[in-house]
């Protein structure tokens, strides 16, 4: 994956609301993009910190003390070890930064949890 890339276009031309794709790799670290509409699930990354970028919309992130609301080219990380729920009220596109070894929906498994084989599926 040493190719220019822009995680807008390829964000924008996913097909499946929360099922990120790896689109680079940085040292420990994956990029992945989605297509979020709706809740994803409450879970936490026990060992992660995880980097959410807006690419277009709007994301608001609960946790169990406050609740976040990202526009786009807003930034937040969420702290390893804090429970949190990503929300899109309307469809939004987003981009990731978390380590490899980062479980899509932590140690909850939801019908949306997406295994480390599907995020690197060809775009």
């Amino acid at each position: 994956m040493n190719d220019v890339v822009s995680p807008k276009h390829i964000a924008a031309s996913l097909t499946e609301h929360w099922s990120p794709r790896v689109v680079a790799e940085l040292d420990d670290s994956f990029v992945k993009v989605a297509k979020v509409l709706g809740s994803l699930a409450w879970h936490s990354h026990d060992n992660e910190d995880e980097l959410f970028f807006i690419l277009k919309g709007s994301l608001a992130i609960e946790m169990e003390d406050r609740t976040v609301v990202l526009n786009e080219g807003d930034t937040f990380v969420v702290p390893k070890g804090v429970r949190h729920n990503p929300v899109a009220n309307e469809e939004c596109l987003i981009m990731l930064i978390e380590r490899k070894s980062t479980l899509h929906t932590g140690t909850e498994v939801t019908a949306k949890t997406r295994s480390l084989a599907d995020q690197l599926r060809p775009v």
